[in-house]
């Protein structure tokens, strides 16, 4: 009777195993903290900066939480509220560090947290991240320092803009458009990392380490598309900013050599810098993974690399 029930139990586990695995698929050791871009927030009328993305990798195990910094600010003014915020969830949650996830500018966000506060977090994930600038930030920045009266212009557009973002978002931070322009030039991010070498590669387009002196690990991976679902309607905006880029792979705003950092997973997804977050609405390739895949995928990663 015994050994009938003990096959029983074992068959009804056995059974249930796949189920176990997949809850606990996403469930990092330390909480995952999410950091958006240029012009970015975490929630606007619940619709989410990275769309679907904290429920789904809540929803197999993960703890996650979207931070809100300046949407439109210098990338160590940025750094710095981010670090507040991070201070805030060890204390909350009681863990020793996070893992830390950015997408455009807020890959330099966060590289800046992971090497000015390397105790704090235990990974750096780059995505599709402005680590050797933006050729429409030096456009823009050589308008505002070469024609009269046109760093004004900038300035009330882009803090009007951010600073309605960050109205609506509830996000209560200063906003600096010529502070965070001038961040994204690559002039700027230059010497952003001699400051901030960790994970970085030597020259560009190359391979950076992926585990820091800091003791940090270091992912990054991007897009290399910017027309990817005709239903889109940002697509076209996304083709039309890319040819500042005279040829070269990007994703409409970011170059994939430029995304390149630590562990590169991949610099070639088929997807824009809307589509990798996510955006518009889920919107994407339709031969290409989904963004909400890419993320549990990396959750997964640091998961079994015990972060």
């Amino acid at each position: 009777m015994f050994g009938v029930f003990r096959k029983l139990l074992l068959t009804t586990l056995l059974a249930l195993l796949p189920f176990a695995t997949q809850a606990s698929y996403t469930q990092t050791q330390y909480p995952i903290v999410l950091v958006h871009g240029l012009f970015g927030f975490d929630s606007i009328a619940g619709v989410d900066y990275f769309y679907r993305i904290p429920e789904e990798l809540r929803r197999d195990g993960a703890t996650v939480f979207v931070a809100q910094v300046s949407a439109a600010n210098s990338t160590e003014v940025r750094g710095e509220q981010l670090a507040r915020q991070v201070e805030d969830i060890l204390a909350a949650t009681g863990a020793s560090r996070v893992n830390l996830m950015g997408h455009s500018h807020g890959g330099p966000t966060i590289r800046y947290v992971a090497s000015v506060y390397p105790n704090m977090v235990a990974s750096v994930s780059s995505v599709a991240g402005v680590n050797w600038g933006a050729p429409m930030a030096d456009i823009l920045q050589g308008v505002s320092d070469h024609i009269p009266l046109s760093s004004s212009v900038i300035a009330g557009l882009g803090n009007s803009f951010s600073g309605l973002i960050n109205l609506i978002s509830g996000g209560g931070q200063p906003q600096n458009i010529n502070a965070a322009l001038r961040s994204l030039t690559t002039a700027e991010t230059i010497r952003f990392n001699n400051d901030y070498p960790e994970g970085m590669p030597s020259s560009y387009c190359g391979n950076g380490a992926a585990v820091g002196p800091n003791g940090v690990r270091y992912y990054s991976w991007s897009g290399g598309r910017t027309l990817t679902n005709v239903l889109d309607v940002t697509d076209p905006f996304m083709a039309a900013l890319s040819v500042v880029f005279l040829g070269e792979k990007n994703d409409g705003l970011v170059a994939s050599c430029s995304s390149r950092i630590g562990h590169v997973i991949r610099d070639d997804y088929r997807m824009n810098h809307l589509d990798e977050v996510n955006h518009l609405l889920g919107l994407r390739h339709i031969f290409e993974t989904s963004p909400v895949a890419v993320f549990r995928q990396q959750a997964n990663r640091l998961r079994n690399a015990g972060l």
